[in-house]
């Protein structure tokens, strides 16, 4: 039985730039959630922040294959609401930023470590609800540690 790991992505800065965070939901076709994470990555762009949950997402994935060896993946699918990026990744749009230009090239290195396609889908916000809420917490700890 072959079947697709879904992994939801989100990334953002306050004040763009500004402070940025990312984060990451890895589930099974079945939806259950195998893995989530998030961290604040410091002074960047939304655009920067989108691309950063997707390599550390990819950089998970490779990291911990032993963990996702027995799904027997036929495809990765991955769900972000930052359009700009799935187009980007999807060769729709070009890529003007430099910046963006090297993160793109990081993606595509990452995804030549799988077997599997990997497919990048935009969804709307209100279907990325557990990774944006895990982008406001990295946010929460983060304010709250430079408080300390």
């Amino acid at each position: 039985m072959t079947c697709s790991l879904n992994v939801y992505t989100d990334g953002g800065s306050r004040g763009n730039p500004g402070p940025g965070a990312i984060g990451v939901v890895i589930q099974s076709q079945a939806g259950k959630t195998i893995h989530s994470f998030s961290r604040a990555i410091g002074h960047t762009t939304n655009n920067v922040a989108e691309y950063t949950a997707v390599i550390e997402a990819l950089k998970w994935l490779i990291a911990n294959k032993d963990k996702i060896v027995n799904y027997k993946l036929s495809i990765i699918n991955f769900y972000s609401d930052s359009q700009l990026m799935v187009n980007q990744l999807n060769g729709n749009w070009k890529i003007k930023d430099p910046e963006l230009r090297q993160k793109n090239i990081q993606v595509r290195s990452l995804e030549q470590l799988f077997k599997r396609p990997i497919r990048y889908q935009a969804i709307h916000r209100t279907k990325n609800k557990t990774a944006d809420s895990l982008v406001k917490k990295a946010y929460f700890f983060s304010a709250i540690s430079l408080l300390a």
